[in-house]
């Protein structure tokens, strides 16, 4: 017999037998000797770790327990005991998640720059403010750029969810990639003093004083990144927003986070300064009910009338003009997204190149303008790697052009024998016989005259699977045929549902989504600390007299 001396919610010794005893049988026994009704509500700790049951099959001398050992006893309510393996579980399920978050950016932006032919039926592509594509530094830099603007996006939507804590882990992401971009480069771009805006004002959502005096550089780093792009009057952004004034809002914020800062590190007259003009701006975005009511008479739903009002300094005729400019707008990138798909579909019908690229367009399209057929242009430039004067040389010499016509039309014939190999496989797992099958889809009908040459011989019991689309059969005769140097194949692991959720953050932006900002929580924030400065001069005020 061993001795196990036990402290804590009971205090005594336990004679057991170290080979024969379970955690179970144990913590069962100090919940009978400590009167607690239920065994799971006594935790057992020896040499500073919690005992765990297992599956049971362990006893306590293969788990290190040794005669006179000492345990130590403690009881926690079951409730708390539940709550904290829920939090545990949800802290590692947000775990997972900003994990796929970072993940799903790393790849989007990787296959969306190298000239990779997207798996998506959309490519993402960057912008300037105007809407123009624009290609920034090195194939790293726009990776890198591209990335740290999905992350920033997916922070803003987390943000508008109050998820406070969640935003600025994604926004620490966020930094991070536009962290591997060239500085140069992103002197050119003001999104990242607005992202170390957003950065400081999850802080403050989170009131964790601990970041202050990170917050503080940021802050410096914001103005002195936005003077740069925008410049110090704002005119450069005016004039790319043809006369909106879109950064209002962003100011705002930017000055409230920097009188909070320096309330915190007591100085109050640096404090008082920032919010004061804080203050004035929020008074200029507030917009009266008259202008919002005349807008909206016009059709515009109270969102899109409220935002075009802050954006045009209330002006009433500019805000209705900006709405119908937007509304144009949309309309032009819905037609572009279509022509964008068309596109990559077509894409997909060329393959791709050695190194697995999509054959460039830019180039296909030059070719073709010279006067060369669209299809064998493509083969051309995909053999040479997008190489345009490789290319050209092949496509005017006579017998590469005759070897290229060749190799398209013997991936043709072999593309429709795979068609008609699976409309084959198709209708014999429908019960019609096999070689009747074969000789009747050779015969080269359409699949209606097929069927109804084909359906008085069948079972009637397996008649119903005749429009099933479920056959795997049916589904490969839709895959690409192409097997030019292999086929374009998604990778297993792409987080498809992530992806998805990144794009379509991306895909809501425009080129003011930065400084559209719903003001409510930055007026309750002035207001709070214009009362905190008042009542701290009230005090002093007192103290001298």
């Amino acid at each position: 017999m061993a001795k196990l001396r036990i402290a804590g919610t009971w205090v005594g010794v336990i004679d057991l037998e170290l080979e024969n005893w379970t955690v179970a049988m144990l913590r069962e026994e100090v919940a009978k000797r400590s009167n607690a009704q239920r065994p799971d509500s006594i935790n057992l700790i020896s040499a500073g770790k919690v005992l765990k049951d297992g599956d049971g099959s362990q006893n306590l001398t293969q788990l290190g327990i040794r005669n006179n050992a000492k345990i130590l006893a403690t009881r926690v309510s079951v409730d708390e005991g539940k709550s904290l393996e829920q939090e545990l579980m949800a802290e590692e399920e947000r775990s997972r998640r900003l994990a796929r978050v970072k993940a799903a950016a790393t790849a989007l932006s990787k296959r969306h720059v190298d000239g990779s032919l997207p798996i998506e039926d959309f490519n993402i592509e960057l912008e300037n403010q105007g809407g123009q594509k624009v290609q920034l530094g090195t194939e790293t830099d726009q990776r890198a750029v591209m990335m740290g603007l999905m992350l920033h996006e997916n922070a803003k939507n987390l943000l508008a969810r109050q998820l406070y804590k969640d935003a600025l882990e994604v926004l620490t992401m966020g930094e991070e990639a536009f962290s591997l971009c060239d500085p140069k480069v992103l002197e050119f771009i003001d999104n990242v003093p607005i992202l170390q805006i957003d950065m400081v004002w999850c802080y403050f959502l989170l009131r964790d004083i601990s970041w202050l005096s990170v917050a503080g550089i940021r802050l410096e780093k914001a103005r002195e990144g936005l003077e740069r792009c925008h410049g110090k009057d704002f005119s450069r952004v005016r004039l790319l927003q043809a006369g909106c004034q879109p950064e209002l809002a962003l100011h705002m914020r930017l000055e409230l986070l920097e009188g909070v800062v320096a309330y915190h590190n007591g100085q109050l007259d640096k404090s008082k300064k920032a919010l004061t003009s804080a203050q004035a701006k929020f008074s200029q975005l507030q917009v009266p009910d008259e202008a919002l009511s005349h807008v909206m008479s016009m059709g515009f739903k109270e969102r899109d009338a409220r935002r075009a009002l802050r954006l045009n300094n209330q002006d009433i005729g500019r805000a209705v003009d900006f709405l119908f400019e937007e509304k144009a707008k949309r309309k032009q990138k819905r037609e572009d997204d279509i022509w964008h798909k068309i596109e990559i579909m077509e894409l997909k019908q060329y393959g791709v190149t050695p190194l697995k690229k999509a054959v460039n367009v830019e180039k296909l399209k030059e070719l073709v303008a010279i006067g060369f057929e669209k299809k064998l242009a493509a083969e051309a430039l995909r053999r040479n790697e997008n190489d345009f004067q490789k290319a050209l040389d092949d496509l005017t010499n006579p017998e590469t052009n005759s070897a290229i016509q060749l190799d398209i039309e013997s991936r043709k014939r072999k593309r429709e024998q795979r068609a008609v190999n699976a409309r084959i496989e198709e209708l014999v797992s429908m019960g019609f016989d096999r070689s009747r099958v074969v000789a009747v889809v050779q015969a080269g009908e359409t699949m209606e005259q097929t069927m109804s040459r084909l359906l008085p011989e069948v079972d009637p019991l397996l008649a119903f699977d005749a429009n099933s689309s479920g056959n795997p059969a049916s589904e490969a005769s839709n895959l690409n045929p192409d097997s030019v140097e292999g086929p374009l194949t998604a990778d297993e692991e792409r987080d498809v549902e992530m992806e998805d959720e990144l794009a379509r953050d991306i895909g809501k932006a425009d080129a003011l989504s930065d400084y559209d900002i719903e003001v409510t929580k930055e007026g309750e924030a002035i207001q709070e600390y214009l009362a905190l400065l008042a009542s701290t001069d009230s005090k002093e005020a007192l103290s001298s007299c």
